[in-house]
Parts: C-alpha cells; structure tokens; sequence
C-alpha cells in the first residue's frame, strides 16, 4: 500500500484536458462575474431614462448590489468548507441567474433593487471558490499564470456587456442584457457532469473512489487505487480557527492596516468606474454608443494591467509595480478630467483600467505572500471585506459627486485622490516583517516533498 500525497500529485502533475476543463470553467464563472458588474453601468443610462432616475437612486442601487455581493462573500464562501465548494458554485449560478432574469423582468425601480441585491448575493460567494479550486487543482509551474488568466474573464465579461449595449441594446432595450445574464442556469447541469468537487472535501469525508477518480485524471499513469493511503499536507487538514488576530501580531499591524487602506481605495475606484462611466461620457458630450466603447477599453485596460503588471512584479517585485501603477492612475484620472482630444480619452481611459481592476488583480497575491501560511486566507479574506466597503459606498459617492452641477468629466479627478492613498498604502508596507523569505523557504521544501512523492508514486 502507497502513502500518497493528493496535493503533491496535483502539484507535480503536466497540465492536461482535466486542467484545462477546470479552467475554463472556471474562466466562465469568472466571466459572468465581471459581466454582472459591468451590465448595470452599461444599461444605466436607458434604465435612467426610462423610469426617470436621478443620479443619486442610481447610485444607490449600485450600492445596494454591490452589498449584496459582500454579504455573499461573507455567507458562502466560508460554508463551502462544509458544504463543498463545487455545490456552493453551483448555488451561485443558480441564484445569480434566476434573480438576474427576474432583474429584467421587473416592473419597476423596487422590484429591480431587490432582485439586483439577490442576485448579488449569488455572484459574491462565486469569485473565491473558484479561485480556491483552480489554485487547488493547478500544476505548481503554472499554478499562477492560470489563476492571474482567470481574472482575465472578469475583463472579457465587461468586454461583452459593453458589446450587447452597442450593438443588442439599441435592436431591443435595456433588459435583454440582464435575459444573457441568466444562461448560466442553462449550463449547470453540464458544470456538475464535468467539474471537480475539492480534494480537501473528499478526503475528510472519507470518500476515497472519488480521490482516486480525480487522480487519475490529474496524472493518467498514476494508476491510483483505493487500496492506497491518502492524505493532504498538514495545513491543507488544519483549517480550524478564525486567527484575525495573527494580522497584528510580529510587528504586522501597520502592514495589515496599510493593505486595508490600499484595497479599499482600490475597490472605491474600480466599481465607481465600473457603474458609472459610460454615463459620465455620455453626459460629456459624446454618443452612447462611443461612451461604451470607452468601457470596451476599460476592459482592455484591465486586461493589459493584469498582464504587465505581472510580468514586471516578477523582475522588480510587486510593491514597486504597484505603487507605479497607482501614480500612473493619479496622472491619468486627473489627465482625464481635463482633456477632450478623444484619441487621448480613450489611451487614458486603457490606462485608467490599468490602474484599478489591473493593479487590485497584482495587489491579491502580494497580500497572500505578506502573510504566514497558516493565516493567509484569513489575512486575504479581511482585506477583501474591507476592500468590499469602498466598492459598496464608490456608487452613491459618484452620484453624489454628479449632482452637485460640476462638469461630468470632472468627477473622473476625484479618482486621484485613492489612487495616490493606495499607492501610499503598499508603499507603508513593512515588507521585512513579510513571510516572502519564509515561503521561499516553504516552496524548496516542498520541492524536495513533491520529489520523493513522485518517486514512491511511480514504484
């Protein structure tokens, strides 16, 4: 009988067709995720149109959805630990389609809201488990291309919705972009036929066929039995616990506080931007159509951040490249509000996508890293929900911002001022009290555990 490690045969393994569907499902997810945020900025001004809102309810209701997406991410991604995280995913899609259809279907502006805030709660609870999975089932040597391409859905969503509203839209109304946002629900069947359920999940329930099923998908001349011992690291099984107060202790308190800073003004920017821009190019002056091909560039923006941006962290480090990043943004926000050369918006406009969904993708990793192993979901996870109180108050502040008869183009300074407090926020962090040292340390361990695995696996 073979003692095997599941983790260290996922890690070793050569990516393959099983990687690759959890992949792409994983992108899919993601995908909606991103189409979800950018769908209600996108339909807003015919939806403001058509049910007479002003700039304030409608920057409530984004509040109120982005809320909704806290809440999710507070509820279900912890009770996936219990329940599973492919049946937790599975739950998400289902809520988030049929509430998103139930969105387009509503009569008016109160029935919409509620609708929006139940489909929000779907969509926050997809995000992490997802991630969570394909971080679990990623060969190490690309474990963080394939989780960094995986955000590249988010942007590719918001691609699409912008398409629907300048090119389906127009053809029909506004609410045809919320009946795409439900065919997530024609899908799921096929997502429980061909996604994988955590290893984790399976082994503490003792329910070994299924460890062995997956393995031999993972590596095909494995030829895993249910005969054979198998486990996960220590710290893969030690996930009891709440340490918050870990984030404080060995000198942390600053660092932890200044990540909380730099992802709350983070999160204010992207979904301000997000919810917001096409009507702030609109009411600039120029067609609906060129106000969401401005948010096509966004997308493209954000995309192009995520990339660069870590492929240069790996040469120079992330804490340079994000803090660069964040003063290209403040120059660009207020750049923005300033120029009308439209060949000039639109370069800006990439750059600002850059600098805010671009940059928080680079930031998530090197928030991981900081932190010890055993409290980095923990540290992770706080500075995502503080992260998620900027994103949700971003909307309402905008509005607010809009109605005081300044010009429209002027609100895009006032994304200057937490863009320069983020780049201050990571340029504070403490990086000598970071656990960067000690998860190289980790990962040559690990190397010398993956090796003497892969040889009691192929004897």
């Amino acid at each position: 009988m073979r003692t095997i490690n599941a983790q260290d045969v996922v890690s070793a393994s050569r990516f393959n067709r099983f990687h690759l569907l959890v992949f792409l499902w994983c992108f899919y997810a993601i995908g909606f995720d991103g189409y979800d945020i950018a769908m209600y900025g996108v339909g807003l001004p015919w939806m403001m149109e058509e049910w007479n809102l002003s700039a304030l309810q409608a920057g409530a209701i984004g509040s109120y959805s982005l809320f909704g997406m806290m809440i999710g991410a507070l509820i279900l991604a912890p009770v996936a630990d219990k329940f599973g995280r492919k049946n937790v995913i599975v739950i998400c899609m289902i809520l988030f389609s049929v509430f998103t259809l139930a969105a387009g279907l509503a009569p008016n502006i109160t029935w919409f809201t509620v609708m929006r805030f139940l489909a929000a709660i779907g969509m926050g609870g997809l995000m992490p488990n997802c991630i969570s999975l394909m971080t679990e089932y990623s060969p190490k040597k690309r474990r963080a291309l394939l989780v960094g391409a995986i955000y590249i859905g988010y942007a590719l969503g918001g691609i699409l919705a912008s398409l629907i509203g300048m090119y389906l839209v127009p053809l029909t109304d506004w609410r045809v972009l919320y009946y795409i946002g439900a065919i997530p629900l024609l899908t799921i069947p096929l997502f429980i036929k061909q996604f994988p359920e955590s290893l984790s999940y399976y082994l503490a329930r003792k329910q070994i066929g299924k460890v062995v099923g997956i393995l031999n998908k993972v590596k095909p001349d494995g030829d895993f039995n249910e005969k054979d011992d198998y486990q996960l690291h220590a710290a893969a099984k030690d996930g009891k616990g709440f340490p918050v107060k870990k984030l404080f202790t060995n000198n942390r308190t600053f660092s932890t506080v200044a990540f909380w800073v730099a992802i709350f003004c983070t999160m204010m920017m992207a979904y301000g931007l997000n919810t917001w821009l096409p009507k702030i190019m609109q009411n600039s002056g120029f067609s609906l159509t060129s106000s969401l091909s401005f948010n096509i560039m966004l997308c493209l923006g954000q995309i192009g951040g995520t990339l660069a941006g870590g492929y240069m962290a790996g040469k120079i480090g992330y804490k340079k490249v994000l803090v660069s990043l964040y003063l290209i943004g403040v120059v660009t926000f207020i750049a923005l509000s300033m120029t009308t050369n439209v060949a000039l918006v639109y370069i800006l406009i990439f750059l600002g996508g850059a600098s805010t969904v671009g940059v928080m993708n680079l930031g998530n990793p090197y928030i991981t890293e900081y932190y010890p192993r055993e409290i980095r979901a923990t540290g992770m996870g706080y500075a995502q929900a503080i992260g998620r109180i900027g994103s949700i108050l971003a909307p309402t502040l905008i509005a607010m911002l809009l109605v005081t008869g300044i010009a429209p183009k002027m609100a895009f300074a006032a994304f200057a001022v937490p863009s320069i407090l983020a780049a201050l926020g990571y340029l504070l962090v403490q990086e000598k009290y970071g656990s960067f040292d000690r998860l190289t340390a980790e990962m040559e361990l690990n190397d010398k555990a993956l090796e003497e695995n892969r040889k009691v696996i192929q004897s």
